[in-house]
């Protein structure tokens, strides 16, 4: 060991000069965890496999684990856990444990619950104690902005039933005695938060595994997972080939973390998840400190757990060891050393915090591989190409705290084919396979996400890394005329407009690290800082203007980063008809606003579905005959494809997708002008009610080319979209403009948009509805054919449901304070938490804030609207209670009068 105060002068100076040499310092570093490992064990290793399982899961970590437990918990016994080495042999060996419930969204929170309550069960299932030491945790801020955070969660943690306390400084430092509290603003506190022992936890795991009937298998190595091609053309897992045997199955859950790239390499799956050097120091002992909570600083990026009478120092530093050939593959029970060059800010850091540290010898490093992704959240769920392949890896070092939740959801999919939260944000399938052979976006997007893993969570905040991966044949276009866009499902897609202050996403620079020089001038981080506020933002002015030229005049709004699929074959129809809940036994010419259920009756996808029986656009990729061509929203179009692709497979369905997306632009021109522009342009198209209404298409030809106009609208004005080929983008886009010059048209992008939306009471999928939501609560009862006997996936149990009572109602607010809401917003009734706010605008032509959440009963039982409508709301805002009206739907031109074109 060594000291730090009389090297920590000299420590600041070496580091700032780029001269600091480990051997220097750390002569007598050890390399090992603070707590017992399972190195050494070996009572699960047998000498083969068994020939036949229902389940395979690879990979004896947290999740693994976790994974194996849950299916035997779910009656699945025949299930298998195999591990390399030892369980916990990757990266939980070496976790620092931490275990902190309040997170800043739901799902997050909700598996972090799950694990917290395992540490409870288990030991009653196995006599074994799982680990976990209850401590608290204390989350230190030294900003007004970072306080507002901490407020934020505190309101959201209560609607979730987790108990937590805004502390000032004092208060804070009485739960923490040695802590530096000079510079903070105040605190947020979570007693029942705390960290968990990983041997112990996976130990009672596999133990409650083996009595439900599981088996775990250690020193057993995949060679090959084997797969092959069903009667459809569809990929499926066959079997696992290891070293002790093979096993023959129908189900593989690779919960391999770093490696799983290495797992994966005989089925040749491309992995979004990036290896970074990932390290902590544990100091000698600290008098006193046994029991305090632990704290994370997030503005010196660091945590500081507390290990019995030790400190655990740790954090995410801007310049991280990054591994480009991935992990070694026998990398078990391992770390590296630590690098000091990389992980010393933290040491300053911790000696501001804590200065008691700086008196204190360190008693050992650990420097291991943790993987990343791109936007930050695990990869899990069902493999799009090959079935009865499952992913849970690439945890961004939250592994062992989302665990128990993640195994819970896993065995769901394996069993029941869904799982029963929204997990669209964890779900592999989300991510648009273009960007799979990227290198550069994945590893600047992975950088720059471990990079600000601590930094504050601002809802319009965009990534630096990885940018202009996917454009639209627009793009510059719209970034000369002020465009400033925002990264979406990889594609760039516009923001809102400033035609003074052009500002393209630029290279990235990685922050100025590993000699990358700093962009400077940077306009796009300077104009994408005014959204770092919990206020609305400094171009709130702006987007106004945007959205009142859709009320009064007419705007063009480019969603052609929106998916486009063609849903065509001699099954098409019947296709249609199964997988979306709107009737599509409509003439060619019509288009249908719809659902697509899961069979749980949650939505996963709101769409337009037209019936084509014509050679527009779609002629592009050969489509024949009656087809239907769906559009959604592009960050979330991978994962619809994959679902309808998925579909068709399982149902034998004698059709197929051809997928658009990249190959055709939507232009949408909405507003009362809207039918004068159009019909200047197309003088040979009667534009009228009668002629061309609501929910129809019509071929018709703009700057030379024969285009798609679909009457249809987002925001709830007169409009038409146009759905084209990108050769004639250009020619399209510049036509349009120029005709609509005297008519006031302007561009407009997806911040106006979404306030417009928000306004007018539409759903946007993913916030307002998910798959955990039923069509009943979302009041969508009208996409579903339930009038008809025609089925379709997710029929029963919408009657079933309805049946048995609706038990939540998605309810519409608004507020008479001009103050920003976010979302995540508890809502209470009389009195009572009922809900949270799931989406919240400004909504300019009613000149207040709006809002959306789902209001349920606290004492139970079904929600109807004279519940709704006899109560009195208040929102917390953090921390501010504000009085509500609720409405069953927006209070904007609710008679769809200006829809239909009528203006008075």
């Amino acid at each position: 060991m060594y000291r730090l105060i009389g090297n920590l002068s000299l420590l600041k100076q070496t580091l700032r000069s780029g001269k600091y040499t480990q051997a220097r310092f750390v002569a007598a570093e050890k390399k090992e965890v603070p707590y017992k490992t399972l190195k050494d064990a070996n009572s699960d290793n047998v000498a083969s496999v068994p020939s036949r399982a229902d389940a395979v899961v690879v990979g004896g970590g947290a999740v693994g684990c976790s994974t194996v437990y849950h299916l035997s918990k779910l009656g699945l016994s025949n299930s298998v856990l195999i591990e390399k080495d030892q369980l916990t042999a990757g990266t939980s060996w070496h976790t620092a444990g931490l275990l902190w419930r309040l997170r800043p969204n739901e799902t997050e929170m909700l598996l972090n619950n799950i694990t917290r309550r395992l540490m409870d069960t288990l030991e009653e299932e196995t006599g074994v104690h799982a680990g976990f030491h209850m401590n608290g945790g204390l989350f230190i801020a030294s900003s007004k902005e970072r306080l507002d955070e901490y407020k934020r969660l505190k309101t959201f943690g209560e609607c979730m039933g987790i108990e937590s306390h805004i502390l000032t400084p004092d208060e804070a430092q009485k739960l923490y005695p040695i802590m530096n509290k000079d510079d903070l603003v105040g605190a947020l506190y979570s007693p029942t938060d705390g960290h968990i022992d990983p041997a112990g936890y996976c130990t009672a795991l596999s133990r409650a595994a083996k009595l439900n009937g599981a088996q775990v298998i250690t020193d057993c190595e995949v060679i090959e997972i084997e797969t092959h091609v069903d009667s459809v053309g569809r990929r499926r897992v066959k079997a696992v080939n290891t070293s002790k045997g093979r096993i023959e199955t129908d189900n593989v859950v690779v919960c391999g973390g770093c490696w799983a790239p290495h797992i994966l390499e005989s089925v040749g799956v491309k992995l979004p998840q990036y290896t970074f050097k990932h390290s902590y120091i544990v100091t000698e002992t600290i008098e006193g400190v046994k029991g305090m909570p632990s704290i994370r600083d997030h503005d010196l990026s660091i945590y500081l757990k507390v290990q019995g009478d030790v400190i655990q120092v740790g954090g995410y530093e801007p310049r991280p060891v990054i591994m480009d050939e991935g992990v070694p593959k026998d990398f078990a029970f391992s770390l590296f050393e630590l690098d000091w060059d990389s992980f010393g800010v933290h040491i300053e850091s911790a000696c501001k915090r804590i200065p008691e540290i700086a008196e204190t010898g360190i008693r050992s490093t650990v420097s291991g591989p943790e993987s990343f992704t791109p936007d930050g959240s695990p990869l899990m769920g069902p493999n799009p190409h090959i079935s009865g392949l499952f992913h849970a890896h690439g945890y961004n070092s939250g592994g062992l705290m989302l665990s128990g939740g993640s195994g819970k959801m896993l065995a769901q999919w394996v069993i029941n084919g869904e799982p029963e939260l929204d997990m669209f944000d964890y779900d592999i399938r989300r991510f648009n396979e273009k960007l799979l052979d990227n290198k550069t976006w994945l590893r600047e997007q992975c950088h720059e996400h471990y990079a600000k893993h601590y930094s504050i969570h601002y809802h319009f905040d965009e990534p630096l890394g990885g940018r202009l991966a996917i454009k639209d044949a627009l793009y510059q276009t719209l970034l000369d005329d002020g465009c400033f866009y925002q990264f979406k499902g990889g594609w760039e897609r516009p923001g809102w407009y400033d035609k003074d202050n052009i500002a393209p996403p630029l290279p990235y620079d990685y922050y100025g690290e590993y000699g990358y020089a700093k962009n400077n001038p940077d306009p796009y981080t300077d104009r994408l800082v005014m959204d770092y506020t919990f206020d609305h933002p400094k171009q709130h002015a702006m987007i106004g203007e945007e959205c009142l030229n859709a009320r009064n005049s007419v705007n063009m709004f480019n969603m052609s980063y929106f998916g486009k699929f063609y849903l065509c074959g001699p099954d098409a129809t019947k296709a249609a008809e199964w997988i979306f809940s709107n009737s599509m036994d409509k003439h060619p010419g019509t288009t249908t606003y719809t659902c697509m259920l899961n069979k749980l009756g949650g939505i996963e996808s709101d769409l337009t579905v037209s019936v084509v029986e014509d050679d527009g656009p779609q002629a592009l990729c050969g489509v024949e005959g009656r087809s239907y061509y769906a559009a959604t929203g592009g960050r979330y179009a991978p994962y619809f494809k994959s679902r309808i692709t998925d579909i068709i497979a399982q149902e034998k369905f004698d059709c197929q997708v051809k997928d658009l997306s990249h190959d055709m632009i939507l232009l949408s021109i909405q507003g009362p002008k809207s039918r004068d522009i159009l019909s200047k342009l197309c003088s040979q198209t009667d534009f009228s009610n009668e002629s061309f209404p609501f929910s129809s298409h019509q071929l018709v030809t703009i700057g030379g080319h024969v285009v798609r106009a679909m009457r249809v609208s987002f925001i709830g004005e007169l409009g038409w979209e146009i759905h084209a080929s990108n050769s004639a983008a250009l020619d399209v886009y510049n036509t349009v403009m120029e005709v609509g010059k005297e008519f006031g048209l302007r561009n407009s992008g997806y911040r106006a948009l979404d306030s417009l939306s928000m306004e007018k009471g539409y759903r946007m999928w993913h916030s307002d509805i998910r798959s955990d939501d039923s069509p009943l609560e979302a009041d969508l009862t009208f996409t579903c054919k339930l009038k008809t006997d025609i089925p379709f996936v997710g029929r029963q149990a919408v009657e079933e449901y309805k049946a048995s009572g609706i038990q939540k109602r998605l309810v519409c607010f608004t507020l008479d304070q001009n103050l920003a809401l976010h979302g995540l917003e508890t809502i209470y009734r009389n009195g009572e938490a009922v809900g949270y706010i799931r989406r919240a605008e400004f909504a300019f032509a009613l000149d207040k804030e709006i809002a959306v959440g789902y209001v349920k009963n606290p004492a139970g039982g079904p929600v109807d609207k004279e519940f709704i409508m006899s109560g009195n709301y208040q929102i917390d805002r953090m921390g501010q209670l504000l009085d509500a009206t609720a409405h069953l739907k927006s209070p904007f031109d609710p008679q769809d009068k200006r829809l239909m074109g009528f203006y008075s």
